[in-house]
């Protein structure tokens, strides 16, 4: 028999908690028998003395049984998912899942809202008419076997540990424990049921891993809990100092991805695509088709008219629109060096494109758009940013932010790679 503080002891001590605590406790918290401010205690002791790779994948595992796992039945396709850690600009999603369809892999993508300066995949494309979010478990089987392709809202019965556990770690400081990031990440994709996955882990100032140092820790640690449960997976580890893109914002984002799909777009949010794509088919089992064949004649953008139809979704639709667009001028003639993506992120949430509490809403014509990107050369007062915003209220504020936010030069920009490095489970 095991006590919520016994098990608190032996982490807060240094010690490694048994399979069986590990199992107890999540259980345990989860029917509400461990108080929140036991797992509070908890998980600080966690986030100061760490938790081993065995002790992560149980505590993942103890995480998943916690609730219902989606069952995909036999789909006829390879079941292959991504995730991302997050960034400003971050669409890559949209394009992404319908491409990898076309390719002949079946993708269920459950993906969730925005918090703060970085998106959320589903306010994105709530922005489209009629689509909708929420799907049973059946509903979910029924679009990849008729279109191979889903993005929806992770079902209620889900690891529901981990939702109540995420909740508890905002409101007490233990959101940067490793471990705990990586468990929870991982505990809803092996919930879901697929056989591989391709993570995508960012840093930069728009990344909530700043540096690549620490964006490789998360990302080992994300493989490491998939190789223990079988899955066949990566982690692309990709930048995120600048935006991704040149829009920032729902309606915004989503006309880009349409973009993309269509075979066109900005060059970087079609390079992560068609890298991830790969990266997603290698796992798959699918080598006889490359993305960006897909991409280029039109395969990607009608399995994606047919994943949005299906949501109930209007793919013609127009899409909403702010009432207010103004632009930020360039300060000087030169090259632009630097955009920073927190700022742009932090500027497009304030003009109502994210939320500051998830009962938020959001607007979803709000955004910038990036007119020009490190690399280019402007003129002064040609315009470098548009703002779009239904809260002219909030302009003041964004123009002074924003005036910080980059820097132009006389020298050239210092060209970064998008894609930094690749961690796999046979490091």
């Amino acid at each position: 028999m095991f006590s919520a503080v016994d098990v608190i002891r032996v982490k807060r001590d240094g010690g490694r908690l048994s399979d069986e605590a590990i199992d107890w406790v999540v259980d345990a918290y989860t029917r509400g028998e461990v108080a929140d401010e036991q797992m509070s205690a908890l998980a600080m002791a966690v986030l100061l003395r760490g938790m081993t790779p065995a002790e992560t994948a149980r505590w993942t595992a103890a995480m998943v049984a916690s609730g219902e796992t989606l069952e995909l039945g036999e789909l006829g396709r390879p079941t292959v998912d991504k995730h991302s850690t997050g960034g400003v600009g971050d669409k890559i999603t949209l394009p992404l899942t319908p491409l990898v369809a076309a390719c002949g892999a079946a993708v269920p993508q459950l993906s969730g809202r925005g918090l703060g300066h970085t998106g959320g995949t589903l306010d994105k494309l709530e922005s489209i008419p009629g689509w909708r979010a929420s799907l049973s478990a059946g509903e979910i089987r029924d679009r990849l076997r008729e279109v191979g392709a889903v993005i929806c809202a992770a079902t209620e019965g889900l690891a529901p540990a981990d939702r109540k556990l995420y909740a508890l770690r905002d409101v007490t400081g233990t959101v940067e424990s490793v471990p705990l990031i990586a468990s929870s990440i991982m505990s809803k994709k092996i919930a879901e049921g697929v056989e591989s996955l391709v993570l995508d882990v960012k840093c930069g100032s728009g990344a909530f891993m700043k540096t690549p140092e620490q964006a490789r820790e998360l990302a080992t640690a994300l493989v490491d809990i998939g190789a223990a449960h079988g899955l066949r997976l990566s982690a692309l580890i990709t930048d995120m100092s600048v935006p991704l893109g040149r829009a920032v914002g729902n309606a915004l984002e989503v006309a880009e991805s349409v973009e993309v799909l269509r075979g066109g777009g900005p060059p970087d949010v079609v390079e992560l695509t068609v890298a991830l794509a790969r990266a997603m088919l290698r796992h798959a089992g699918v080598s006889d088709v490359d993305p960006a064949d897909a991409l280029a004649d039109g395969r990607a953008h009608e399995v994606w008219r047919r994943m949005i139809t299906a949501q109930g979704g209007d793919p013609d639709a127009e899409l909403p629109r702010a009432r207010h667009v103004e632009t930020v001028p360039a300060s000087a003639t030169g090259t632009l060096t630097r955009l920073d993506a927190y700022a742009v992120g932090l500027a497009a949430w304030r003009l109502g494109a994210g939320r500051a509490r998830k009962e938020d809403a959001v607007d979803h014509g709000a955004g910038v758009l990036c007119l020009a990107k490190p690399g280019d050369r402007v003129v002064e007062g040609q315009p470098l940013l548009e703002l779009h915003t239904d809260r002219p209220e909030t302009l003041g504020r964004v123009r002074e932010e924003l005036a910080a936010a980059y820097d132009i030069s006389g020298a050239d920009a210092k060209s970064t790679p998008l894609i930094l490095d690749e961690v796999t489970a046979d490091r």
